[in-house]
């Protein structure tokens, strides 16, 4: 068993986020399977609501979804967000001097492109907020989702730091299972609210650009990547466990006492933390184990054994189990459909 820590670490997506992503497109009759296929998800994979797809599948059906829309915000608006939108403002907004500047000229380009949103920026005491109205009915979490994706990466990126988020409300309903909004944004999300808004501290608007010409061409190479995963929330307990869990492999994960221990908490209080992020310790080391099954079985030849070893099960027939349960498809047939993108 190898000792170092695992090989994959971005994660995945849950299949109910590639559902909401084509919403629009299926409504739209868009060819729905050659959207999927150019993004390398099968079909069949929509079929199981519990299976996940790669950071980098997902990030392709953002890039082809928008290619065939011409929309970067994938018809969840009454005016299309043209292709190359997101590459202009990130231009544009470089080269402002703070950030609060940044975020205000963010605001008004998605004010001129966007017909259904508009969005002001507002300072009380020590705090900024970014208040969104709905010109229409309120939209699906998703859309408002997709929306604070745009600026929350934007901004982190432009002051090359984790831009931390206080609280978001928005007027949808819940959806069913909204931890991968949270693990992204922030823990403190609410549903059915009366206003639509963003809350963060108004320090950070003093901030200066740290970014030019040539971090931006890396930028948009990591675009869409970098806004799904690259500024994800560092300081939620369950993300600071899962580092802890990636740095080792599973033979050498600690027992929940022990991990208690090292991090100087009780058992009792980094229960009840994990539980308010709506995981649990198993349920991350689960995850991680799924995550990283998934990367193998699509990005490497590594058979059914050496994963299952790697993973630190206690033979293939129980990862075959655990794998079917977490996905909803066996492992076997997982790889058939997603065919690995590395060759020995």
């Amino acid at each position: 068993m190898p000792k170092q820590g695992l090989e994959y670490s971005k994660g995945t997506i849950s299949i109910d986020l590639v559902h909401e992503a084509l919403h629009d497109a299926q409504k739209k009759h868009f060819d729905i399977s050659a959207i999927l296929q150019k993004a390398g998800i099968p079909s069949e994979l929509l079929l199981s609501s519990k299976t996940r797809v790669s950071v980098s599948q997902y990030a392709a059906l953002w890039t082809h979804l928008a290619d065939v829309m011409d929309d970067e915000f994938f018809g969840m608006d009454r005016h299309a967000m043209r292709r190359g939108s997101f590459k202009l403002l990130s231009k544009m907004v470089m080269h402002n001097s703070t950030l609060g500047d940044a975020l205000k000229q963010i605001l008004q380009f998605l004010n001129l492109v966007l017909d259904d949103l508009h969005s002001d920026l507002t300072i009380e005491d020590h705090f900024a907020y970014i208040v969104i109205y709905d010109q229409q009915a309120p939209k699906r979490m998703f859309s408002y989702a997709t929306y604070l994706m745009l600026i929350h990466t934007l901004l982190c990126w432009l002051s090359g730091q984790r831009i931390l988020l206080n609280q978001i409300q928005f007027k949808c309903d819940a959806p069913l299972d909204d931890h991968d909004y949270k693990v992204r944004f922030c823990e403190n999300i609410h549903y059915q609210a009366s206003q639509n808004y963003i809350q963060l501290d108004a320090s950070y608007l003093s901030l200066p650009i740290k970014q030019d010409t040539r971090s931006w061409y890396q930028f948009l190479q990591q675009t869409p990547e970098n806004l799904l995963v690259r500024f994800k929330n560092p300081y939620a307990l369950s993300s600071q466990i899962r580092k802890q869990l990636l740095d080792v492999s599973p033979a050498e994960w600690l027992e929940f006492y022990e991990l208690a221990v090292k991090m100087n908490m009780s058992e009792a209080t980094m229960h009840r933390r994990l539980k308010s992020e709506g995981v649990s310790y198993q349920q991350l080391k689960n995850d991680i184990r799924r995550d990283t099954a998934i990367d193998f079985l699509t990005h490497t030849d590594k058979s059914l054994q050496d994963i299952s070893e790697e993973l630190n099960f206690h033979d293939p027939s129980a990862f075959h189990r655990a794998f079917k349960k977490w996905t909803g498809v066996s492992p076997g047939a997982y790889r058939q459909n997603n065919a690995p993108e590395f060759k020995a």
